[in-house]
C-alpha cells in the first residue's frame, strides 16, 4: 500500500498548477497525546506539491523530487478531516515552488508554507549512479 493511501489522502483536484485534496484525522495520523501530529501535516502537504510536480513531468525523460519543506504550524486538530492545497508560485532551473496550506472543517488554518520540488532529468540520475560506481570501486580498491 502506498504511503499516501495509509494516510488516507484524496487527491480532488490534480493539475499542473494547483493540486487539492483531503486526509481524514484520524487517530492513526495524531502525537501522542490526541492531536494531529504536525508531521502527517507536513507529509499531506508534500503529498500535494508532489503530485503537482508530477502533473509537470515527463517521466520518459525526467523524475520530480521534494528536496526542501518551510512549514509553520498555526493550530492543531482532533478530528474531522484536513483539506490542503498546494499551488506553484513560480518556476525556475527545474525547481517549482509550491505554496502550500491545510485547513479544517471551519476554514481555520492548520499549516502553511513552501515546498521546493526539483525535475530531475533521468540522464542526470543515470550520470550519478555512475559517478558512486566509480566511488565504490576506488574506495574498494585503497
Amino acid at each position: 500500500m502506498a504511503f499516501v493511501e495509509n494516510l488516507g489522502i484524496s487527491f480532488t483536484r490534480s493539475e499542473r498548477d494547483v493540486v487539492e485534496g483531503i486526509m481524514p484525522i484520524t487517530p492513526e495520523v495524531h502525537q501522542p497525546h490526541g492531536f494531529l501530529h504536525g508531521g502527517a501535516t507536513i507529509s499531506f502537504l508534500e503529498s500535494l506539491a508532489s503530485k503537482g510536480a508530477e502533473n509537470n513531468t515527463d517521466f520518459s525523460k525526467e523524475l520530480p523530487f521534494g528536496i526542501d519543506i518551510h512549514i509553520r504550524h498555526r493550530k492543531s486538530g482532533k478530528s474531522g478531516i484536513l483539506h490542503g492545497s498546494a499551488t506553484l508560485s513560480h518556476q525556475e532551473d527545474g525547481k517549482q515552488f509550491w505554496y502550500c496550506v491545510a485547513f479544517d472543517d471551519d476554514g481555520d488554518v492548520i499549516s502553511e508554507g513552501e515546498i521546493l520540488t526539483k525535475i530531475v532529468p533521468l540522464s542526470r540520475l543515470e550520470e550519478k549512479r555512475r559517478e558512486r560506481e566509480v566511488q565504490k570501486i576506488s574506495k574498494s580498491s585503497q
